[in-house]
């Protein structure tokens, strides 16, 4: 594992997900308007990627393509917003069918999304499973390099790992690769500097990689990436409060907020959005 100390450290913002809940953090940002808002603000504090997640109108998790072309459309139309890598999600773990889940993918520029995430095997989490078939995984990956949009390759342990290496030997996923390592989930890897390695030793070459860290695990995390990765993911999406123990709610801009001020103590400068779309050969 090498230390990446002195290098720009690429910040994606997830600032909603698909299970956060305003009921406990009023901050979490549901409607389109509201993410767009935190999405602005992040990137005039760093942020050059934001991971996007959309839902309807009573806050359940939707994956309608016509929603994240608006959200797209409304984030590209911000100064802060023009040149963002964005990132949507095709997650399942709500029950969604293939086509649903595929369906984002077939967006046409300008709303076209530069990225989208691709969970690269089934899980468990604290209340309940994520399951992405081997068949399903090769599906999203194959539309993925037919559409021309980059694969965010998400990562809990060291099996997903070894499969990633399966699609490239298929031409499914090609290089550069991005790999978010989410770290902290109760069935998958911890925020540990053992558990970090045996993930990093074992990407394949022509890797770039983030760490996340969901709930309390997400500050050890983000410290990790701060001394060793290329990037860090941090957002309401993967952890409500700025002090767990005292329940104190954050928001995404204090998150990404406390980041700058962790990295700059590690000297790693903030990626800019032309940085991180040079390293992901993202046009």
């Amino acid at each position: 594992m090498t230390n990446s100390a002195c290098r720009a450290l690429i910040v994606n913002l997830a600032p909603t997900g698909a299970v956060a809940d305003a009921g406990k953090n009023a901050a979490v940002p549901i409607s389109a308007d509201a993410i767009v808002a935190d999405v602005r603000a992040c990137a005039r504090l760093g942020v050059a990627m934001a991971h996007l997640h959309v839902r309807d109108e009573e806050g359940r998790p939707s994956c309608d393509p016509q929603r994240f072309r608006n959200l797209i459309d409304c984030i590209r139309a911000t100064p802060e917003g023009r040149d963002l890598v964005l990132c949507v999600t095709t997650s399942g773990r709500h029950g969604q069918t293939l086509e649903q889940r595929a369906a984002v993918l077939e967006l046409e520029k300008p709303a076209k999304p530069d990225m989208a995430s691709l969970t690269l095997g089934s899980l468990n989490f604290a209340t309940g499973a994520s399951v992405n078939s081997p068949d399903t995984v090769r599906f999203l990956a194959r539309r993925m390099v037919e559409r021309g949009v980059k694969p965010e390759l998400e990562v809990f342990d060291l099996g997903m790992i070894h499969f990633a290496k399966i699609l490239i030997r298929e031409s499914l996923i090609r290089p550069p690769f991005y790999f978010n390592l989410l770290l902290g989930n109760v069935a998958g890897a911890q925020a540990s500097l053992n558990d970090v390695a045996a993930l990093v030793n074992n990407l394949p070459a022509e890797s770039i990689w983030t760490l996340a860290g969901i709930g309390r695990s997400q500050k050890p995390a983000m410290g990790l990436g701060c001394v060793t990765a290329p990037g860090v993911r941090i957002g309401l999406e993967d952890n409500l409060w700025s002090d767990v123990e005292n329940r104190i709610p954050a928001t995404n801009p204090s998150l990404v907020g406390w980041l700058s001020g962790l990295a700059r103590a590690y000297g790693r400068p903030l990626a800019s959005t032309a940085e991180v779309r040079s390293m992901l050969a993202l046009n």
